[in-house]
C-alpha cells in the first residue's frame, strides 16, 4: 500500500482548501465594507441638509401661529405681526406663471414629441429649452424689468408672474417631451389599428398615459418658481400691504426673507426665519406631489 493511501483525509482536506468559498467570502467582505463607505459618505453629504434643516425648525417654528399667516408685517419697532401677504402674493405669482408655462410647456413636449420629433422646428424649440435650464433667473427679472416694468410703469404681480413662467417653462417642455416619448409604440399601433384617428390616439391613449410624467415636470418647475426671488426684486418688488391689484407691488416670501434677514430689529429677524420655513414646507409639499404623481401608472 503506498503512502499517499494511508494519508488522513482531515490532512488531505487542510491541505486542498475550499478556494470557491474563499472567494465568496472575500467578496461578501467587500460588498459589506463598501455599503458602510457609501452610508457613511451618504451621512456625510447630508449633515448641511440636516443642519440648515434643524436651523428652521428651531429658530422659525417658534414664531408659528395663525397669526403668521393673517396678520401683515411689522414695522420697526413693532411687535408681533405675521406674513400673510407674502405668502398670497407667492402663491398669486406662481399661479400666474403657472397659467402661462404650463400651457406653451404641455403643447411644445406635445409638438416635440409627438407631433413632429425628428423636425427642424422641434430640434430648435428642444435647443431653446435646454439653454432655458440654465438661464440666470435674474436675467429673466432684468428681461420682464425692461420689457413690462417700464412699460407699464410699475413694478406688478403680472411682471413677477411673467418672469416666473419663463423660468418654469423649460422644466415643463422637456419633462412633458420625455413623458410623450415614453408611451410605448405599441399601445399607439393598438389604437390606430382599432380605426381610431391622431387626434383620439393624442387625447385617450397619449395624454393620459403621459400624464403622470407631465404632473411631475410642472411640480418641479412650481416647486422651484416658489423660491425665486432675483427675478422678483425687478419685477414685483414687495409691499407691505395686502394684494389689491395684480397691476401693483406685490409681497413675496422670498424678498420678506430678503428683506427682514438685513434689518437690525430682533422682531423682523424672528420673522424672516418663521418665513424661510414657510418656504422650505412650501417647496417640500410641491416636491412630494412630482414624487406621487412620479410612481403612478396608468
Amino acid at each position: 500500500m503506498s503512502t499517499t493511501d494511508d494519508m488522513n483525509p482531515e490532512v488531505v482536506a487542510l491541505g486542498n482548501p475550499n478556494l470557491s468559498f474563499s472567494f465568496a467570502e472575500r467578496r461578501t467582505l467587500m460588498n459589506f465594507i463598501q455599503t458602510i463607505i457609501l452610508w457613511i459618505l451618504a451621512g456625510i453629504a447630508a449633515i448641511p441638509l440636516i443642519s440648515v434643516l434643524w436651523m428652521l425648525i428651531s429658530r422659525g417654528g417658534v414664531r408659528l401661529s395663525l397669526a403668521i399667516f393673517t396678520e401683515l408685517p411689522p414695522a420697526p419697532f413693532e411687535q408681533g405681526g405675521g406674513i400673510g401677504n407674502a405668502i398670497l402674493g407667492t402663491l398669486v405669482m406662481v399661479a400666474i406663471a403657472s397659467l402661462i408655462s404650463i400651457p406653451i410647456g404641455v403643447l411644445g413636449g406635445i409638438y416635440t414629441g409627438l407631433i413632429n420629433p425628428d423636425g427642424r422646428f422641434a430640434s430648435l424649440v428642444r435647443f431653446v429649452g435646454k439653454v432655458l435650464t440654465g438661464f440666470p433667473s435674474i436675467l429673466a427679472g432684468v428681461f420682464v424689468y425692461a420689457w413690462l416694468v417700464i412699460m407699464m410703469k410699475t413694478y406688478s404681480a403680472v411682471a413677477g408672474g411673467l418672469s416666473l413662467a419663463i423660468l418654469m417653462l423649460p422644466t415643463v417642455l422637456l419633462t412633458a417631451e420625455q413623458a410623450f416619448r415614453m408611451v410605448p409604440q405599441r399601445m399607439k399601433d393598438a389604437a390606430y389599428g382599432m380605426g381610431c384617428n391622431s387626434t383620439q390616439v393624442a387625447t385617450k391613449i397619449v395624454l393620459p398615459t403621459a400624464l403622470p410624467g407631465v404632473m411631475t415636470g410642472v411640480m418641479l418647475a412650481v416647486a422651484g418658481a416658489s423660491g425665486e426671488s432675483a427675478p422678483l426684486l425687478f419685477t414685483a418688488l414687495f409691499s407691505n400691504y395686502w394684494i389689491g391689484s395684480f397691476t401693483e407691488p406685490t409681497a413675496s416670501l422670498s424678498i420678506l426673507i430678503y428683506n427682514f434677514s438685513a434689518m437690525p430689529y430682533e422682531n423682523q429677524i424672528e420673522l424672516a426665519w418663521t418665513a424661510s420655513l414657510v418656504l422650505v414646507l412650501i417647496v417640500l409639499v410641491f416636491n412630494i406631489l412630482s414624487r406621487s404623481f412620479g410612481t403612478r401608472r396608468v
